[in-house]
């Protein structure tokens, strides 16, 4: 598609030879089934031009029962390109928007204000799916013509906040707002976050960072908020915490491309930790495909707990088991809400860190070395220890450095627990002690009974032979020299 002549054809009017006024024009196409994952619409954009607008529709046919429809998402890329990684990336809705703009100083949620500069650009249409009829397209590209308007400097979050020196600090670091799929304004989550009694969040947009310059005000002493983003491949998701503002993680690769470690170092490099979410959620395109090597934590518990939870955390305890005999790293565990729209609970749940302030660098830290337990809310309040006979301590996500016949005392302290839970004590054996709720739980054990423990607080029962909904959960401690 070209606008160079600026020559009026199309639904809009170009005045003075395209220096004011506006000029449209549309594309048609239709996908295969089988088509790429992204397709690329090419728009030469010439000179003069403030505002480009883009609107698009496509068909959605009856299919059988069993075979998916017509599913399509859509962004931009600038005239510098849409090389993997590169710079060119404008902004994404996914799915979630039928039509957006851009221009210097502003741009609808989930694009980014930025100068309208001639050369080719792209609109990028991502058929999440498609019908065996094909999937017909039409989109519709507007572009204002005139003086760009001054640009906007952006603000974001500072990187601390008061806090009350080392503590543990409750936090929310998968959520979504109107800057993706979310239905709720960034206002709105920060009240909604001091409401559940969070100290911190995280802004996790997918495949965008525009929300990032979006919380201006809404941070305080008492609510740090966190830049980063869910980068929603196909083959999976994976929250970049924490990473500098305005960081643009790519996310158009699948499993069999080998790209995703040379984003996962990307990540880190932006002081970000990479969490792989909801690993075995069923959506498609939400099952985690691409191994743990590359991960920092893991995302056990994501939003009200259903099976997929369940599956996720024996398998994040398989891991436990092969750290424990020596084979790969320790793999934290975290929860998040993952919440988009009334009613999701902004806090259920949330991870609560034991850090040195309540900084960036401090909450990442506490949740890369897993001195993180879980919680449905703020009202759950625990303490997990473990003890040797010599006063050696230990507490979540340590080790406790004594020989394999030394006896351990395992003390888990709760308040606020929701009446009915029980306690499980787990190990690299599996469960080895359960008990109704109370206040103080103690349990003895020996290094060479149990490589590690750690805790569970259940709801009852809802499905036969599975333990009930989870209401808090810790990483382990460790027991033995190692």
């Amino acid at each position: 598609m070209s606008f160079a002549a600026a020559d009026g054809d199309g639904t809009g009017a170009a005045q003075d030879g395209g220096r004011t006024g506006e000029t449209t024009r549309k594309l048609t196409g239709r996908l295969p089934p089988g088509a790429p994952d992204y397709v690329y619409l090419p728009v030469e954009v010439p000179a003069g031009v403030r505002e480009i607008a883009v609107s698009y529709t496509y068909d959605r046919p009856t299919t059988p029962p069993g075979t998916a429809g017509n599913a399509c998402d859509i962004g931009i890329f600038d005239e510098r390109g849409t090389d993997l990684g590169g710079r060119g990336f404008r902004g994404w809705s996914g799915g979630a928007r039928t039509e957006f703009f851009l221009r210097a100083d502003d741009a609808t949620p989930g694009y980014l204000p930025g100068p309208v500069n001639p050369g080719t650009w792209h609109i990028a249409l991502g058929p999440y799916t498609v019908a065996p009829q094909g999937l017909a397209y039409e989109v519709t590209i507007t572009l204002h013509h005139g003086p760009p308007p001054a640009p906007r400097t952006p603000v974001y979050p500072p990187q601390r906040a008061k806090g009350r020196g080392r503590s543990w600090y409750r936090g929310d670091s998968h959520l979504h707002s109107v800057h993706s799929d979310g239905k709720r304004t960034p206002a709105q989550i920060a009240a909604l976050a001091r409401a559940a009694g969070l100290d911190f969040l995280t802004t996790t947009e997918h495949n965008t960072t525009s929300s990032h310059r979006a919380w201006d005000g809404l941070w305080g002493d008492d609510l740090l908020i966190l830049t980063g983003e869910e980068v929603t491949t196909r083959n999976g998701h994976v929250v970049a915490m924490g990473t500098d503002p305005g960081t643009f993680i790519d996310w158009r690769y699948r499993a069999r491309d080998d790209a995703f470690p040379r984003f996962a170092r990307r990540i880190r490099r932006a002081g970000g930790l990479v969490v792989p979410a909801h690993p075995h959620a069923p959506c498609i395109g939400c099952n985690w495909k691409f191994g743990y090597a590359d991960a920092d934590a893991v995302e056990v518990w994501n939003g009200p707990f259903t099976l997929d939870d369940e599956v996720a955390i024996a398998d994040w305890d398989n891991s436990l088991i092969a750290h424990a005999q020596g084979h790969g790293r320790f793999l934290p565990a975290v929860g998040h809400s993952d919440a988009h729209r009334d009613p999701d609970v902004i806090g259920l749940p949330q991870t609560v860190v034991l850090a040195d302030a309540l900084s960036r660098d401090a909450i990442l830290t506490g949740i890369r070395t897993g001195h993180t337990y879980l919680a449905e809310s703020a009202a759950l309040t625990l303490t997990f220890t473990a003890t040797g006979p010599k006063g050696e301590h230990a507490t979540i996500g340590d080790r406790l450095p004594v020989s394999p016949s030394t006896p351990v005392t395992i003390r888990l302290t709760l308040t606020g627990a929701p009446p009915d839970t029980t306690i499980r004590l787990l190990t690299d054996q599996g469960q080895r002690f359960t008990t109704p709720a109370t206040e103080t739980t103690t349990w003895h054990t020996t290094p060479a009974n149990a490589a590690y423990v750690r805790a569970e607080v259940r709801h009852p029962a809802t499905t036969p032979g599975v333990p009930g909904p989870m209401a808090a959960m810790t990483n382990p401690i460790f027991l033995g020299r190692g």
